[in-house]
């Protein structure tokens, strides 16, 4: 498969022992441990160099578990809830604040968030260190290592940008070595300053080519689509646009001829999706080498295990706000159909059954849920706590559940996709003033979903647009940031202050390192 040149870094060839602990902070650097290299151990060949490279990638695995920044990304947006469903999933009431934007500095996926992310940064920044000091010392020829500090550099400038869109005003520590023990939090816009000029640096150095070799690397593509997101949210991290370097950025990935849209959506979230043509950086999850992928856990009902025959029982958690599916038109192919699951779409709704084709019941179900023990995934979702009904709110199902599959999906989750690049285009073209272009590129998006093609464009089509195509993929908390709609209220949610924009920086964090300071609002 093309995700062996990972699974071979995994195995670090090189002989070094690299322990990863997902839990460290950026002021507790001491956590990990790299082995000393020898002369004989250290890289000297592009399969050795890439084989280092694999502390850098794993520190991805983490992305699409529960309880950390993917979570708080979605749950914060209109497109997904985890309601309080009696007993079940309140959490110390967790998930029903970040619904409301009224989550706190103690919230512990504020801090595992936090602690995921600069866990990436400083395995980068371990990476970078070991490969300048081989070439200070003159064990390794600096043309020799220079893509590959680069590739690095840009990974990291993912990790910070992560940062940056959460929780705005965070320390820059760029080196493991030599880091300041107790760093201080840089403005937003001196953070958004580092990461473009790091791109603007490294990504000419990275490869121009898409093949094995690339696949689930930072190759010269990728590092354009994450310019192309830097500079399409420029207003709101930095206070001024920059549409032009955004469609600039956008056009290197489009003429480079190297993607395409797939013709069916659905390949893209498949559980063999090493092939899609559309997905242009990914995290490559594995159920037995790269777990972390949770999703048919954190979503499916607790009878959906005999559906797809899982070997664990799902916890019947996360769940589509209603408003939001009904943003969908029911000729939209990424909607799916009610009631038929043998359809792919992005919702399972409607009522349920098992891998024999039985209707599937659930003997627990309230008195007044009026599908009765039947059970049968309804859009409407009837509270967000604390009864929430069992059955209530379609769950996702736009990445495949392969049959008989582990809690930890084989599905590779796309970070880029060439459908973003189109549009982050056709907006900023929006933007721009050329609605004629804007609108044949997103018309381009509506036909492959099968829908009408629109007419004209308004800013509500194009935030809608990139709701319905890019459903589950953590864009959907900053595209409302940018469009002005994050503070409207929805279905359970009131009206938010401005500030609730940003996550709070943790206490934890605080406590650990005095030279923080919390953000506005918290």
């Amino acid at each position: 498969m093309l995700r062996n040149w990972f699974i071979k870094g995994k195995g670090l060839i090189l002989g070094l022992v690299l322990v990863f602990a997902f839990n460290q902070s950026c002021t507790d650097l001491e956590e990990q441990y790299f082995s000393e290299l020898t002369e004989d151990n250290f890289p000297t060949t592009e399969e050795q160099f890439i084989a280092a490279l694999g502390a850098t990638y794993t520190s991805l695995y983490g992305w699409a578990s529960h309880n950390s920044i993917f979570s708080l990304q979605e749950v914060s947006s209109d497109e997904i809830m985890i309601p309080q469903r009696g007993n079940d999933w309140f959490d110390g009431g967790q998930w029903l604040r970040v619904n409301r934007h009224e989550q706190n500095k103690n919230e512990e996926a504020v801090n595992n968030g936090w602690n995921y992310l600069y866990g990436g940064v400083n395995n980068c920044n371990r990476v970078i260190d070991l490969f300048t000091n081989l070439v200070a010392e003159g064990k390794v020829p600096a043309d020799q290592a220079a893509s590959f500090i680069a590739e690095v550099k840009v990974l990291r400038a993912l990790f910070y940008y992560w940062l940056m869109d959460a929780y705005g005003n965070v320390p820059i520590v760029t080196s493991f070595a030599t880091a300041e023990p107790n760093p201080a939090n840089k403005t937003r816009a001196e953070v958004y300053a580092f990461i473009d000029g790091e791109l603007e640096t490294n990504v000419p150095l990275l490869e121009k080519k898409k093949d094995g070799s690339t696949y689930a690397r930072m190759n010269y593509y990728a590092g354009k689509a994450l310019q192309a997101k830097l500079y399409l949210n420029a207003g709101v991290y930095k206070g001024s646009p920059e549409w032009a370097k955004a469609i600039a950025a956008c056009d290197e990935v489009i003429n480079s001829g190297a993607f395409s849209l797939e013709s069916d959506y659905f390949n893209n979230f498949n559980t063999k999706n090493d092939g899609s043509n559309e997905n242009i950086f990914v995290i490559p999850y594995d159920e037995i080498n790269a777990q972390g992928f949770n999703l048919a856990q954190m979503t499916l009902h607790y009878q959906s295990q005999f559906t797809y025959n899982l070997q664990q029982q799902p916890w019947n958690g996360y769940c589509t706000e209603q408003e939001f599916y009904n943003s969908y038109s029911d000729d939209d192919k990424r909607k799916g159909v009610y009631g038929n699951s043998s359809i792919r779409g992005n919702f399972v709704a409607g009522p349920q059954f098992g891998s024999d084709g039985a209707r599937l019941t659930d003997s627990s179900a309230e008195a007044a849920d009026p599908d009765g023990p039947e059970l049968t995934f309804t859009p409407e979702v009837n509270a967000l706590e604390p009864n929430a009904l069992r059955q209530a709110g379609a769950r996702v199902g736009k990445f495949e559940y392969a049959k008989g599959a582990t809690p930890n999906l084989s599905n590779d989750f796309p970070i880029f996709r060439y459908s973003d690049v189109l549009l982050m285009k056709a907006e900023a073209q929006w933007q721009q003033g050329d609605g004629a272009g804007s609108l044949a590129l997103v018309n381009q998006i509506r036909a492959r979903a099968g829908v009408a093609a629109l007419a004209a464009l308004t800013p509500e089509d194009l935030l809608a647009e990139r709701g319905r195509e890019f459903f589950y993929e953590g864009w959907r908390r900053q595209d409302l940031i940018r469009f002005g709609k994050f503070d409207d209220p929805w279905i359970f949610k009131p009206a938010s202050d401005a500030c609730k924009t940003l996550f709070p920086i943790p206490a934890n964090q605080i406590a650990a390192n005095p030279n923080l300071t919390q953000n506005p609002c918290y």
